[in-house]
């Protein structure tokens, strides 16, 4: 489908109220497709024109994980934002819900999409979503690149951070926000200036319907065998993290997951922490378009 430009209205929302009206209008923006996966239907929106480019959100997350990089990344290509199954208005993950079945239903999904059964294209993963993406591109025979984006489950320790605060029991919706904007800047966003009205809709809606539990994935080396069946195969893969990303230190991580030899490449963004398309957007987009076109190591 062509993009609408502007997708994303050019003023940010200083506001609660403004936020969701500005997601509502963004979401009217976009296609929905359903997609029926193990009696389970599995929700992608699309936008844009070009080659198909399919963006898994992180573990608490939704499509709106990429919201700030509608416009830059749809000018050129067919953006396929999921809702990961179990997650915002996909249907729940059938038991277990290990990560092999969750990479298995994305994969499925995807070839369930309109003109992309077994097409090659392009995958990129924000955080979780960057090991879910790796290991169902793994398990699809026609991807052309994989990029992550703030990717965990490499192995290495983390960085500190203060320690999160616990939302769920919290009745009051004051202190319920108080306790989801602690966690905004304790794991996703460097600069707490960029803890806005909307990162904090975001935010909470998507925790607030978030069905799999991924952190026990996050910590567990889980990345490297699956980034190692795609060198294999020969698939270009990139590998980017904020400068200040608290999941690992990138000049460590970096380096350990893209060796030389492979078919793999590593980056450090500036000016930005875990959630980096959403902190400090261009220089992933400077990054991310140039190497869509060619991807290489």
């Amino acid at each position: 489908m062509t993009a609408p430009h502007p997708i994303v209205p050019p003023q940010l929302p200083a506001t609660d109220a403004e936020a969701r009206a500005w997601i509502a209008a963004v979401d009217a923006r976009t296609a929905h497709h359903g997609v029926m996966v193990d009696g389970a239907r599995v929700v992608f929106r699309c936008v844009g024109e070009g080659p198909p480019l399919v963006l898994l959100h992180g573990g608490h997350g939704c499509w709106l994980h990429w919201v700030r990089s509608l416009d830059a990344l749809a000018r050129t290509r067919t953006l396929w934002l999921a809702d990961m199954p179990s997650y915002g208005d996909s249907a729940t993950l059938a038991d277990p819900p290990t990560l092999d079945r969750l990479a298995a239903a994305v994969a499925t999904a995807i070839d369930g999409l309109p003109g992309l059964r077994g097409v090659p294209l392009d995958i990129a993963g924000f955080s979780f979503g960057g090991l879910v993406a790796t290991h169902a591109a793994a398990l699809r025979p026609a991807v052309r690149s994989l990029a992550c984006i703030g990717v965990a489950s490499h192995g290495q320790p983390r960085r500190e951070m203060p320690t999160m605060q616990d939302w769920k029991a919290i009745d009051d919706p004051a202190e319920r926000d108080a306790r989801l904007r602690h966690n905004l800047g304790a794991l996703m966003l460097h600069d707490p200036a960029r803890i806005d009205a909307l990162a904090l809709a975001i935010h909470r809606s998507a925790c607030e319907r978030t069905r799999f539990r991924s952190a026990g994935f996050a910590r567990r080396p889980l990345l490297q065998p699956a980034l190692d069946r795609l060198s294999a195969r020969g698939v270009p893969v990139l590998l980017a993290w904020g400068a200040h990303d608290v999941t690992g230190d990138p000049e460590v991580v970096g380096p350990l997951l893209a060796p030389a030899g492979t078919h793999r490449r590593w980056a450090v963004l500036p000016d930005a922490g875990h959630w980096v398309q959403y902190e400090n957007p261009e220089p992933l987009h400077a990054l991310l378009l140039p190497w869509l076109d060619a991807p290489t190591a």
